[in-house]
């Protein structure tokens, strides 16, 4: 059986995957939320979508639930958790509150959309959580310790929760992103020149996401792993 979603929410926006998400989803029939600390800049892909921009800082449990609750009535039955923070540093020198902010924000906000999420999915039995992740969700990396503490902590959520939910019919998914994302503000790095696709195009990872949607229950994936083809392994 291939569930059939109708409302996605996307947490964590910005002008590379989220809105390459957000245009293919609504391109195909659903409603689309939208959810970013600061909603100044989603006017454009509002307008482009038809979605809805709605404040929330994913940290915060009273945003959390703000958010939720203004989307009452038409509850999102896919929701897609993008956020993530780092600060960069030699181990012994990088700040603690930095540090702390950035598992608080790649993490526990990954915990706190999830549950209000599956909160008014499993009732229904139907419903699919997804996160975006990455490299550092298997391997840390030199002087990256605080991207590597939230990336593995998000990984070990969502092994958790597709083990206890995808009996109660809701799709997890932990997509681990092996490279970096090509986006505007982030021009793509051609080396050598007749060797193209360094980076990951966002319109290809939301197809991902979108297959990962359409995969017939009986055999659910809960993680996918997706690199640029010129990597070498």
């Amino acid at each position: 059986m291939v569930p059939t979603y109708k409302h996605a929410l996307i947490v964590g926006v910005g002008p590379g995957l989220s809105a390459s998400l957000a245009r293919l989803l609504s391109s195909e029939g659903m409603t689309v939320s939208l959810a970013a600390r600061s909603v100044d800049d989603l006017s454009e892909l509002c307008s482009e979508t038809g979605a809805t921009a709605h404040e929330c800082d994913a940290m915060s449990p009273g945003d959390v639930d703000a958010l939720f609750g203004a989307l009452e009535g038409n509850d999102p039955d896919v929701v897609i958790y993008n956020p993530s923070a780092r600060v960069r540093g030699p181990f012994v020198e990088i700040d603690r509150e930095a540090t702390k902010n950035a598992i608080l924000v790649t993490a526990y906000g990954g915990f706190l959309v999830a549950q209000a999420a599956a909160q008014r999915m499993v009732p229904n039995g139907h419903g699919a959580i997804l996160f975006t992740a990455a490299s550092a969700s298997v391997k840390g990396y030199v002087q990256s310790a605080s991207f590597a503490m939230g990336k593995f902590a998000l990984r070990g959520l969502a092994q958790s929760m597709a083990r206890e939910l995808h009996p109660r019919g809701i799709h997890i998914g932990h997509f681990i992103i092996d490279g970096g994302i090509r986006n505007p503000l982030r021009p793509e790095r051609v080396d050598p020149p007749d060797n193209p696709d360094s980076m990951l195009d966002p319109d290809a990872i939301a197809r991902s996401y979108l297959h990962f949607l359409r995969q017939d229950r009986s055999s659910w994936a809960w993680e996918i792993e997706l690199r640029p083809w010129v990597e070498n392994f």
